[in-house]
């Protein structure tokens, strides 16, 4: 590659990230300069450059998708304020950030999201001049299991209901709680429409890497709702730069049997 196609990806790449963090790219980079200035220019030009500007997601996806996965790895609490921070200099709303990490807890557990949510406790107490958070509203009122199974038939389809049957004959109070919380509490709440939670549940299934089953439901479920297969293949090879390649590999295998599937091959 030329040192003119190598500068405009950096080029690029600085710009995409400069968005994201809003006069705050330059302390990234610097903080590699003493001990990897390659690993900026890796991030500059592969994760911002070749990834971040792809077509196929507008940058409110990229930022929450973002945001799910590392709060659901757990392991990355820097990167996560960072791309919080991100997420809203792109234009999400402190409201969907928050939603984000509340629809982690039904994939990575409670602890999960609640040290997200300490995260972006943070990131919002550091810009004041944003404005007060106004929390979503709950889910509507009426009986949860039902509204749960309503949610589940909208979303996930035949796919959803297999998890469900399949649970009856070894714990069926599981089967309820599904319903239940995952789909009566939690995706029946304002904040975030269903494309968006399918759409993060994808890259955080995808980050995980130990979900293959519930990364297909979930596939089927963004198809679903209205999201499309260059999103669903966009979310997975973005999660490149956050949880490696054969995470993104692996989703995309997971796709790829999908996306058949619903063609009937």
């Amino acid at each position: 590659m030329s040192t003119e196609q190598q500068n405009d990806r950096y080029e690029r790449g600085y710009a995409a990230l400069s968005e994201v963090a809003n006069g705050a790219q330059d302390a990234v980079l610097d903080g590699l300069a003493d001990i990897a200035p390659h690993m900026g220019r890796y991030i500059v030009e592969f994760g911002f450059g070749d990834i971040y500007t792809r077509p196929g997601l507008t940058r409110r996806q990229r930022q929450l998708s973002t945001v799910a996965a590392l709060a659901a790895m757990g392991n990355a609490a820097p990167q996560l304020r960072f791309h919080i921070g991100g997420a809203l200099n792109v234009g999400c709303t402190r409201q969907e950030i928050v939603e984000v990490l509340i629809h982690v807890c039904v994939y990575a557990g409670f602890p999960a999201a609640l040290n997200g949510l300490t995260a972006a406790r943070e990131v919002f107490e550091s810009r004041p001049d944003d404005g007060p958070f106004v929390p979503a509203t709950d889910a509507p009122g009426g009986d949860r299991f039902v509204r749960g199974q309503q949610a589940l038939a909208d979303i996930d389809g035949h796919a959803g209901q297999q998890v469900i049957d399949s649970l009856k004959d070894i714990a069926p109070d599981l089967a309820r709680y599904v319903l239940e919380f995952s789909f009566g509490d939690v995706y029946s709440r304002t904040g975030l429409d269903l494309p968006t939670r399918e759409l993060v549940t994808v890259a955080l299934c995808t980050a995980l890497g130990t979900v293959g089953p519930q990364l297909r439901v979930h596939l089927h479920g963004l198809l679903n709702v209205g999201g499309t297969r260059e999103e669903a293949v966009e979310v997975i090879t973005q999660m490149a730069g956050y949880a490696g390649f054969p995470a993104a590999l692996n989703g995309l295998t997971a796709a790829r049997e999908v996306f058949a599937a619903r063609d009937g091959a």
